[in-house]
């Protein structure tokens, strides 16, 4: 069952003779359950797909439905409601607030959605399985690289959603934390049944994933495993 679809997706920058054409028709479907790679160069329009896919940019036309919703037709509001229940995002500069330890650091995206219950006990089963429980009190600046991710995947994983975006979340690591880091978001994504989309520039760790969507000069080139395209 996909769970996201992207039809006939394009995007520019700029007008006229300045304009710059980020995206041409991207078309792919992932589907539930899946770990899939976007892989490309710098500058190839992979971060620009993952941020419309997120809501957080739009695209000149095109289709993007997750869960059969096309959020690219939703007014402002709608989409910020169903970005924060549907959607987890993982940033490579973690993205953490350094006034909050790091327990209300992954209750943040609950607590902003008003009305709906913070799972206390769903947070702390989280900060176990990534194994900072113990540092659920410290801030963001009295943590490792590592642990700061551990606690951006938490965080990611806080409001339960169907889709997890994660932009480089090993671009700032060490090998051996980013084998960590891709271990727990397989891990996480298999226990927790998400869905996770990850932008890469390292052919090596997207390998790893279920697939790779591989981008270049704004086209797509490569939609399978093997090598080979399919949708």
């Amino acid at each position: 069952m996909a769970i996201l679809e992207i039809r006939n997706l394009s995007k520019n920058y700029g007008k006229g003779e300045n304009q710059v054409k980020a995206l041409k028709h991207i078309e792919f479907q992932i589907n539930q359950g899946e770990f899939v790679a976007l892989l490309g160069t710098s500058g190839s329009g992979k971060s620009t797909l993952l941020n419309i896919i997120g809501g957080l940019d739009t695209a000149a036309k095109g289709e993007i439905k997750i869960q059969g919703k096309n959020i690219a037709k939703l007014k402002a509001k709608e989409l910020a409601i169903f970005r924060r229940r549907n959607i987890g995002f993982v940033f490579q500069n973690y993205s953490l607030m350094p006034v909050l330890n790091v327990y209300d650091n992954v209750a943040l995206p609950v607590s902003f959605d008003r009305g709906r219950h913070i799972d206390h006990a769903y947070i702390k089963q989280l900060l176990q399985d990534l194994k900072i429980w113990d540092k659920r009190t410290k801030y963001p600046s009295e943590l490792s690289g590592g642990q700061q991710q551990r606690v951006a995947i938490a965080r990611a994983l806080a409001n339960k959603p169907s889709l997890i975006l994660a932009d480089e979340p090993t671009g700032n690591l060490d090998s051996k934390t980013t084998n960590d880091v891709i271990s727990l978001l397989k891990t996480s994504g298999k226990q927790y049944n998400q869905t996770i989309l990850m932008v890469t520039h390292n052919e090596i760790i997207a390998q790893s994933c279920d697939r790779i969507i591989r981008i270049e000069d704004g086209f797509l080139l490569e939609n399978g495993k093997d090598g080979g395209f399919y949708a």
